[in-house]
């Protein structure tokens, strides 16, 4: 991979740091719950389903390599009282067909009769479901049981043409989605909590934040009402008739916390080379070799008195970069791609920061 400044992802790496520098003098503001935390047993479930597209242009299967695709044919045909010999199953050749996998969400308290989004994925060596209509699937559960049915016209968002010694492709070919193309067969049952309480989980363990939804509920709906069990899960006493509990929680999900400060935090792509970091990251003063790399910083004392941030790189010796506007880890990444390091060498250069304890933040390699 080239170096980060000469890249589109590079060069979009360093905006989406810029822009979160950006973005940190502004105000916090508050948070619903609902944004905060689900309720428990309130989720979806996954589907899965074997299935076959249809009325291809000679972009399906090759079924020399692919023979379960003519197997799975062969099955269904028989199924419509249509036979074919044994002797000539495998000369059969396929072009128009393509043996794919079919993915949903089985949201909760879907009721038979709704319909669900679905995504087709093949699964031999099909060029393109671009044009194609998935045939009738079912798409079951972990349990094993039907609770979708999906068929329809494969959206393919790609584009590709080839000619001899060319080709051009936009996008993927060989995934595609069908908009409302299930219908849901088997509702799911969902308890809105045992009893007269109902638990609420945050989506990250926190105890400030705990804390500060129990208060927040206490304060709107009577000293009492909310408990924190753990930094997670809070238990909430609710109103036990269905319809009274639905207008309880709708009241409860709307109420406004202020959020807590995040964890300093680092998160990366080495694939694409893409670095984003929030406020609360700092480091200390450290000095870092890799390869024809080397990076210096330094807490070194302002006209003022107070520390002022230095970070120095240079590369073979002879580029020499000065950053003094302070000790950020954003100075570095910059400094970094403006003397061309890849993705691989940032990401080396941070974890053995991380190592070192110089980088004050939870590194996160996506």
């Amino acid at each position: 991979m080239a170096g980060l400044t000469t890249t589109f992802l590079g060069r979009a790496a360093i905006l989406a740091v810029l822009g979160a520098l950006s973005a940190w003098s502004l105000p916090a503001s508050a948070e619903r719950i609902k944004e905060l935390a689900t309720v428990q047993g309130v989720r979806n479930n996954q589907l899965v389903g074997y299935g076959l597209v249809v009325g291809l242009d000679n972009s399906g299967d090759q079924t020399t390599q692919t023979p379960f695709t003519s197997q799975s044919v062969i099955n269904m045909l028989s199924q419509m009282g249509v036979n074919i010999p044994l002797d000539q199953a495998k000369s059969i050749q396929l072009k128009n067909v393509a043996a794919v996998m079919v993915t949903a969400n089985h949201p909760p308290f879907a009721r038979p009769g709704q319909t669900i989004d679905v995504t087709v994925s093949s699964v031999g060596n099909a060029k393109s479901l671009r044009g194609g209509t998935l045939l009738m699937t079912p798409l079951k559960g972990a349990d094993g049981q039907t609770y979708a049915i999906a068929q329809g016209h494969v959206v393919v968002g790609g584009a590709g043409a080839s000619a001899p010694g060319a080709k051009v492709q936009v996008n993927h070919l060989s995934a595609g989605r069908i908009p409302g193309g299930a219908t849901v067969e088997r509702s799911v049952p969902t308890n809105l909590g045992q009893g007269p309480h109902v638990i609420y989980e945050l989506a990250e363990a926190d105890f400030e934040t705990a804390r500060r939804v129990v208060e927040a509920i206490n304060r709107q709906m009577g000293n009492g009402v909310a408990q924190a069990l753990d930094g997670r899960q809070i238990r909430v006493l609710a109103p036990e008739q269905p319809d009274a509990r639905v207008a309880f929680m709708g009241r409860l999900e709307n109420i406004e916390v202020a959020p807590t400060r995040s964890p300093a935090k680092v998160v990366m792509n080495p694939r694409t080379g893409s670095v984003v970091m929030n406020q609360q990251v700092t480091i200390e003063a450290c000095a870092i070799s890799h390869g024809n790399l080397s990076v210096i910083v330094t807490n070194d004392a302002g006209a003022d008195g107070a520390p002022q941030g230095n970070v120095r790189l240079a590369q073979d010796g002879t580029n020499l970069l000065n950053l003094k506007a302070g000790t950020n880890l954003a100075e570095v990444v910059k400094a970094l791609n403006s003397l061309g390091a890849n993705p691989q060498d940032l990401l080396a250069i941070l974890q053995a920061m991380k190592a070192a304890g110089a980088l004050r933040a939870e590194l996160e390699i996506i």
